[in-house]
């Protein structure tokens, strides 16, 4: 069994120098390597991960056991959608297996939180597709590195009668809209969801009802 970690009172926790660097204030080398492992997550600050590390010690063997285990198996074994490119252990998704949900409407959306987001609403009921990001040229991020053709190939194959663009509203997220709305209004018709969302605001922080209104007020890309 793991020996129980000292208790530090809530504030007075010892300091660490992140990054690898040398422990300082009773910080042992293993638990410091640990904090700093927390610390490379997103939104996760220094004091944030020394409060992770210390109560993950006072835990069971048998319970860590179980938390590296599943972190281990989720890296190991979740992937991408063959269809729909959403996070899944299957070849399709739980979403893409759904029949009802092929009824002529592709939702795309940059990655996989969007795309949570939007069932959260409980008002969209038909297929998604996950781009995998947004074109930005400044980062490097052309067309060729997201999956629009797979998208292309969709609306052809499907019989999609409208594409709803659910993408952040952004320089990336408009220049992705106006590219998709481009190539695609040719075959289908193509529309993207009003917001109610500051410009440059995330999409997978806005509130359920904020979503569902919308979806519902989306409109035709001109």
């Amino acid at each position: 069994m793991i020996s129980a970690a000292p208790f530090w009172p809530g504030d007075r926790l010892p300091r660490f120098a992140p990054n690898g660097g040398t422990a300082l204030s009773g910080f042992t080398r293993p638990l410091a390597r640990l904090i700093d492992q927390f610390e490379r997550l997103p939104g996760i600050g220094p004091r944030t991960a020394q409060r992770l590390a210390l109560h993950l010690l006072r835990q069971p063997e048998e319970q860590i056991q179980a938390f590296a285990d599943a972190l281990l198996a989720a890296r190991s074994q979740v992937g991408e959608c063959q269809r729909c490119f959403h996070l899944s252990a299957e070849p399709l998704c739980d979403l893409c297996r759904q029949e009802e949900r092929r009824n002529g409407q592709i939702c795309v959306v940059a990655d996989s939180r969007d795309l949570l987001a939007m069932e959260r609403t409980r008002e969209y009921h038909g297929a998604y597709h996950v781009l995998g990001g947004l074109i930005s040229p400044m980062d490097g991020v052309g067309p060729e590195l997201l999956k629009i053709q797979p998208l292309v190939r969709r609306v052809d194959q499907e019989g999609i009668e409208e594409v709803i663009l659910a993408l952040t509203p952004s320089v990336e997220g408009d220049t992705t809209s106006l590219y998709l709305a481009r190539l695609l209004k040719p075959f289908t018709s193509v529309s993207r969801i009003a917001y109610g969302l500051p410009m440059g605001g995330e999409l997978e922080y806005a509130d359920q009802v904020t979503l569902a209104r919308a979806l519902e007020g989306r409109r035709p890309v001109e």
